[in-house]
């Protein structure tokens, strides 16, 4: 198979690569997300960012995005980091670039990125998750990945995990391992959990540090984080019963070590527990799944994306 285009839209950032079928990089372009008037500006920059690294040789595009999506219009819909209704990233690119082009969300593009060139890699079913600014997921069962009607099965970061304390997480709704455990928002998690007296954080990163130097209140904060965690990895082994799950995502590559083995020492076994391993492509996983999607998924929407991927 030929190369194939691959796009990683955040909020924050955009990257932009050329990948070829064995997953290897041949060309890779970062830049500041646009957050102009228009969402026409984040459609030129990422058509121009493709051209640059590609002179027309790929014959196909893949998209990763965060949510929510309309897959069947190939659109981003109210993204909450984006200063945007709406953004129509599949038509205009098809158009501008004459080939299929093929939108998933981010974390189920993490999915396909570990499965065919990761972690995940050999392993027909397989949960992917991912725990940085948010938390998001996606499920590989019997070697294909998993949609949903709208294609948003795997937001596993709202899953409920904690009734005391009652905190709202940034869908609006309680209790989620989102809204607990995430980088965002592990400080409030912390705040409403920290005894009088001990010290306050402002960041998830100030956290960890405290407890890598010893800090009991911080430590102590760390065990209620891994009770949490555990409870979301038990509910995703019932759920989809995996053979094994990915960790990804800026918190726990910077702090596996603090939050992985503690989380599975608390898991549930009323199914065998599956594997536990974090992933071995250094953030790449979403832009290489977007490559993947591109690769086996047709052309645009939904009903392509049902039978996206079978190794």
């Amino acid at each position: 198979m030929d190369d194939v285009l691959a796009v990683d839209l955040g909020g924050t950032r955009t990257r932009v690569a050329l990948v070829a079928p064995d997953g290897s990089i041949l060309a890779r372009e970062v830049f500041p997300t646009p957050a102009g008037s228009s969402p026409t500006a984040v459609i030129d920059a990422i058509a121009a960012a493709l051209r640059r690294i590609s002179d027309g040789a790929a014959h196909a595009i893949g998209i990763s995005a965060a949510g929510p999506l309309d897959l069947a219009a190939g659109a981003i819909v109210s993204p909450p980091n984006l200063p945007y209704d709406r953004i129509d990233l599949v038509g205009p690119l098809e158009a501008a670039f004459g080939v299929p082009v093929l939108l998933v969300n981010d974390a189920r593009a993490g999915a396909l990125g570990e499965h065919a060139h990761g972690a995940g890699r050999g392993c027909s079913d397989l949960v992917y998750v991912t725990i940085s600014t948010g938390i998001g997921g996606g499920v590989i069962s019997d070697g294909r990945l998993l949609l949903g009607r709208g294609g948003n099965a795997g937001e596993i970061g709202h899953i409920t995990v904690e009734t005391r304390h009652g905190l709202v997480c940034g869908c609006g709704y309680p209790n989620h391992w989102e809204g607990y455990c995430s980088g965002r928002n592990l400080p409030r998690f912390y705040a409403v959990e920290k005894e009088i007296g001990d010290p306050a954080y402002s960041t998830a990163e100030a956290i960890f540090d405290a407890a890598r130097s010893g800090e009991p209140a911080a430590r102590r904060f760390l065990e209620a984080v891994a009770v949490l965690n555990a409870r979301a990895l038990s509910t995703l082994t019932v759920a989809y019963d995996p053979a094994r799950v990915v960790l990804d995502g800026a918190v726990v590559q910077a702090q596996a070590d603090l939050l992985v083995g503690p989380a599975v020492e608390r898991m549930e076994e009323f199914l065998p527990r599956p594997e536990v391993v974090t992933s071995s492509l250094d953030g790449d996983a979403p832009l290489l799944g977007a490559a993947v999607a591109a690769r086996h998924g047709g052309s645009r929407g939904l009903f392509a994306a049902r039978a996206m991927y079978s190794p």
